[in-house]
Formats: structure tokens, sequence, C-alpha cells
């Protein structure tokens, strides 16, 4: 099926070079305004504690009883002129009435004023009026801040001016990833260039693989802006994208550009070649995408709009890069033929290590295992945080504007507790709040106008993505009269958290199953379907302790950042299996070929050793890119994907599998044979 596809794409290989060149103008201006829809919200969880507060107040409180949750702070030096200031207040004005949801009252714009005058030098702090809940206050402040273009240094004389609010920092950091991605992709793509370029030693072969994964990138930004156009898109999902599909559609392409070659290497015309290619790699590839793929729809199961529109992401752009590697790569493959030239001679170096391991396998996979845990282990002192302060470099202009405003107005001003209370139970409830030691001010607003609740305004000693302000939340709601709700950013934070950490169980047990049936249907072998998830939890888990020491150890407020764990297991588990799936096809095909099963380990390591740790290379170059430019979420992911890969095209695909298949033999190919009854056979008559 497979040969015959390829084939009709050789022979019309114009026309479908065509088609995708169209499909690439069309996404290209698509592509470039990836980032005008993405959201820096989206991590409600539905039917949660603060979900149901938010909702009650945007329904029954009146918006001048609402706190001030988006404001502005101008920073000037002492001395600064007052028309400066002035000038700032209309700019601020202008923005407020040009973006829906959010305005400047001219009372509070005149107070400020005589704050710029009575006290000069100190940071001035203007409450803006907003009518959208938390959750979507980023998207307003994202525009606000696109119509004061903070994100171009823009002053007004010698005052400087900055949006806070919790929905301010994650509106900052839509622009802040959208440099980081920039800056890791200027660097991944030359590196890449290069490692290919000394992998083949011909251009020709360098440009397919680099081809592939722009293609890839680029069609899935295009992807990205139309769905952020009708859904929730998180400003983290083209960083995911980016970071995966480079990496990916790179390895893809790889894989079946080197088995062309070493097709040509052994005297194969070009279109047996590329028909051979796409029949064993290109096969391959389609297996370990569709890996990656159900690794990452685990991701699906956590209850919050953002890590779902990440996973979304990170799975359109594995799909787009096996399409490319199977619609697009034999037409290039086909027009530049010879051009790419045959492989070099195999290295010996890969078979002499493979022939050592096989020789002592019990004392070789005791080793790897005492290593692997080793390097797991420091995931058990792991902790886990959030927030979006930390994400920013200090000298951050978003950055400096909440520090600014916390100088004047202390922690915890911009991101107050909102508790509904019933009227029964009011006064209790007050006595409790100014009994606790974490708040500093409670204030009755209002009765809901379905008079069913009061709602009162609380706020805290501390800023909202502190650990203090969510166990004050925590606390609060346990202490608080029953049936009391108590909301706001920090106690969407925590119910966020709740919501990860819940799903975990579900998203490992989701993966181990899924990629275990997959490779269950691939391997057509019960025992190495069995192994190769074994050595992906191991994978998985090495990386987490290497994270952990790297992030935790040594730093008294060091931790991994919540929202990575789940995703670093989704990505870090399917990306770890695609080199695993690579080898043991190649010893799959020996094995079908009527070697026995150490042979089979031996040619299959022999023959696929520089390609998979050509590959490893180019996406530990990927993610090391990532980890170094990015901010603190996506450099988490980035560190902990690079060294998955690393460990896993080293320790498990150099030791763990060659050992443990030496050691089961024949056995590692059982696959038990289902009952007559169950295929579907008749049962033959005793005596017949």
């Amino acid at each position: 099926m497979l040969r015959a596809v390829h084939g009709w794409i050789g022979r019309h290989r114009v026309a479908v070079l065509l088609a995708w060149a169209v499909l690439i103008a069309a996404a290209l201006p698509l592509a470039l305004t990836q980032s005008d829809h993405l959201t820096g919200g989206g991590f409600q969880v539905p039917g949660s504690q603060s979900e149901k507060v938010e909702h009650e107040i945007q329904s029954s409180v009146p918006l001048d009883y609402r706190p001030a949750t988006l404001g502005a702070v101008l920073v000037a030096p002492k001395g600064t002129p007052l028309r400066d200031y002035r000038a700032a207040l209309a700019a601020l004005g202008r923005a407020a009435r040009a973006t829906p949801h959010v305005a400047l009252d001219p009372q509070i714009s005149e107070a400020a004023l005589f704050f710029a005058r009575t006290k000069p030098g100190q940071p001035n702090v203007v409450a803006l009026t907003l009518d959208a809940d938390e959750f979507h206050a980023p998207d307003v402040a994202k525009e606000l801040r696109k119509q004061l273009g903070l994100a171009d240094g823009r002053q007004y004389g010698q005052v400087q001016l900055h949006l806070v609010g919790a929905g301010a920092l994650w509106a900052g950091m839509v622009d802040l990833t959208k440099d980081d991605l920039g800056g890791a992709e200027r660097i991944g793509f030359p590196i890449v260039a290069l490692i290919l370029l000394a992998m083949f030693g011909s251009l020709a072969a360098a440009v397919l693989p680099l081809a592939i994964g722009g293609v890839a990138v680029l069609i899935t930004s295009a992807v990205i802006a139309l769905l952020a156009r009708h859904f929730t898109m998180s400003f983290y999902v083209p960083n995911m994208a980016s970071m995966i599909g480079i990496g990916v559609a790179v390895d893809y392409s790889l894989f079946v550009v080197v088995r062309f070659r070493e097709e040509l290497r052994d005297g194969a015309t070009l279109a047996a070649a590329r028909a051979t290619a796409m029949a064993t790699s290109g096969v391959a590839v389609l297996f370990s995408g569709a890996g990656v793929v159900i690794a990452l729809a685990g991701l699906l199961l956590v209850p919050t709009p953002a890590i779902r529109s990440m996973a979304v992401g990170a799975m359109v752009v594995v799909i787009v890069a096996m399409l490319a590697c199977a619609l697009l790569l034999p037409a290039l493959l086909a027009v530049l033929g010879a051009r790419i030239g045959p492989a070099k001679a195999e290295s010996t170096l890969f078979r002499r290590w493979s022939a050592r391991v096989t020789a002592r396998p019990g004392v070789s996979l005791v080793a790897v295992l005492i290593v692997l845990l080793a390097l797991a282990a420091p995931v058990l002192g792991a902790k886990t945080g959030d927030g979006a302060l930390r994400q920013f470099p200090k000298d951050n202009e978003t950055r400096v504007g909440f520090n600014a405003a916390r100088s004047v107005r202390g922690p915890g001003d911009g991101t107050p507790l909102k508790i509904l209370v019933r009227a029964r139970d009011l006064d209790r409830a007050v006595v409790l709040l100014r009994a606790d030691p974490d708040v500093v001010k409670t204030g009755v607003r209002t009765r809901t106008d379905d008079k069913r609740w009061i709602f009162l305004v609380v706020r805290a000693r501390f800023d909202a993505d502190q650990p203090q302000a969510k166990a004050l939340v925590a606390r609060l709601r346990k202490q608080l009269p029953k049936g009391s709700l108590v909301g706001g950013n920090g106690a969407a934070q925590l119910d966020f958290n709740h919501a990860i950490t819940g799903s975990i169980w579900k998203i490992a047990l989701w993966t181990l199953v899924a990629t275990f049936v997959l490779l269950l249907l691939m391997l057509r072998a019960l025992p190495l379907a069995l192994q190769a998830v074994a050595a992906n939890v191991l994978s998985v888990a090495a990386s987490f302790g290497i994270l952990t020491a790297v992030q935790v150890w040594g730093k008294d407020d060091g931790y991994i950042d919540t929202v990575t764990i789940p995703i670093i297991l989704a990505v870090v588990f399917g990306l770890s299996m695609d080199y695993e799936v690579f080898l043991l096809s190649r010893i799959r095909e020996r094995r079908d070929a009527g070697l026995d099963t150490r042979t089979a380990v031996l040619e299959g390591i022999a023959t696929s050793g520089r390609t998979i740790t050509g590959a490893a290379l180019v996406m530990v170059a990927v993610f090391a890119c990532f980890a170094l430019t990015g901010v603190p979420v996506i450099a988490e992911l980035g560190l902990g994907a690079a060294v998955a890969i690393a460990i896993d095209a080293t320790l498990v695909r150099l030791v763990l599998v060659p050992a443990a298949m030496t050691l089961l033999g024949e056995r590692c190919w059982w696959l038990p044979r289902l009952p007559a009854r169950a295929r579907g056979e008749r049962p033959v008559a005793p005596g017949r």
C-alpha cells in the first residue's frame, strides 16, 4: 500500500510539490499572525470554587462594588514635570477607550495628578475599571498593552508606564514568550544545520530534514492562528509546538533520508531506494509519530483550557511532521535523486559496543538499571510551585512595574480574595477572617443582586502566587461557614494546581496503556512491547530526577513549575519512544529476514547507531536552545526533554535494550494466540 502511494508521488512529483507550495504560501500570512489571538488566560478549572465565584460576581455584583484587579503604575524620578504625568495619563485614557471591558475614571486620573504633585518621585498606582472576570483579564490587558506600546518601551517624557495586576502579568508573558520563541528558533536552526551537515557531508541531504522541519512549524503556526480565533489557545502553545515540531520533523525525515542513502550505497536504483526507505523507515516514523500523538493526547485529561490547547498545538505539529515526511519528503527525494548521494560505509563502533554488551547481558542490565535509578532518585525530593512573576527577567518592564506598585501598596493589593457567604453567616465569617494572621484587610462590599450572597473582599499579606496565599485559601475553605465560596486569583491558582495533581495519574495510566497497545501492534511481540514501555518509564523518571537536581537542590525557593509536570510526562514519554521504535523496527526487520535474536540485535544497533546518534544530537540541541532561552516553564520542559532524549539514545538504546533482548533470546518475539472462538474461527470437531 505505502509502496504504491509513494510510487505515485514519485511519478507525480511536480504536482505534489506545487500542491505543497500552494499550501505553504497560504499558511505564511496566517503564521505571521499566530500570536494575535493567543491568550494569557485559560487556566480556569470548570466547576471549581474560583470559577463559581467569578460567575456570581459577573452576574450579580454591580461594577462599582468589584475590586480593582487591573491597573497602571506611573514610575518617574523626583522632579519630573507634571506635563509628563498628564501625557502618560492621557495615553492611558485613550488606550482604555480603545479597549473593550476597561475604563479609566476621570476622577481617578485627577487623583493620580494630585498624588504626583504631593509625593513626587513615588510610584503612582492608577486603578482601572474592569468589567471582565479574572480569567479574561489577561486578554483585556494584552490589548491594552498593544494600545500603549509597552513592548516597545514607549515613555512619556520621564514617565514610564506599566500595567499591574494578575491579568497584566499574564498579558506580559505573551510578549515575553514571543521574543523567546524567535530567539530559540534563530539559534536552533543554524545548530541543527551544522549537525546535519557534519553527519551527512552533503548539503542536499542536510537541507531535506531542515526543509521538512521548517514546513512543519510554518503550517502548524498557521493552524494555531486559525484555532486561536475560535478557541482558547495559550501563549505557551507556539513555543511548545515549535520546540517539538523542529525536533520531530527533522528526526523523522532524517531516518528516511538515511535509509534512502543506505539503499543507494547497497546498489539500489533511485526508485527502489525511495520505495524501500518509505516502506521501512517511513512506516517506523508513522508508528513513532502516532505514539507521540497518543502520549500528548493524555494532556486532554487535564480539565483546563490552557493545558488542553498546549496538547492540541503539540499534537498538530507532530501530525503535520508525519504528513510532510509521508507526502512531501518522497517528492523531494524523487527530485533531488542522486544529488543526495549514498551513505558512508557502516561504522564498526556500534557493532563492537553492542557485541560487548550482549556478551555479558546480565551485568550490563544490572549496571544500567543502577545508573537509571540513581539518576531518578532526586525526584523523591521534588517540590512544585507556580507563579507568573518569576517567569520574567528582573529587568523586564512588566516585572519592574509590578515591583514598583508593590513598593507603594504592599503585596496582595492587586490580587484580593473574593468571598461569598450567606447573610446568616456574615458575622461569623468576618470574625474568623479578621482573626487570621495572614489577612490584612476585610471589607464587606455588597449583597448580590439575587440576594443569595454577601460579597466580601479580603486582602492577604502575600501575593496570590506565593505558597502562603494558597495556604490561606485552603485554610479559609475549611474554616468558613459551610457553603461559603472562596475565589480570586490565589484561589484560581490553587484550583488549577489541584486539577493538575489530580490528573497526573490519569495521564500516566493513559500513556502507559495506549503506547503499550501501539507498540504491541507494531512489534507483534508482547515482551518487547513491555520492555519498551518499562524503558520509557525509566527515561522519564531519570529526566525528572535530573530536573529536580537542577531546579530544587541547593535553592531555598527552588521548585519545578506545576504546569510542567504533566507536560513533561506526556512529551518526554512520547519522544523517548522514538529511538526505541526505530531501533526495534530495524531489529524486527533483521529477525524477519531469518537471523537469530542476538545477531538481529547486533545488526540492528550497527545499522541504526549512527542515525539515532545524529537524530538524538539534533533533538537535544533543539531542546537545549529552548532550555537556555525560554521562560522557566519552557526552559524546564526543554531541559527535561533534552535529558530524556540523551538518556534514551545512550543508556537505553545502547545498553538496556540489547542486554534485555539478549537475556530473553527467542522469547522476545512471543505473542499469545487468541482462542479460536475469539479469532472468529469455527472449532473443529474431534476426529475430523
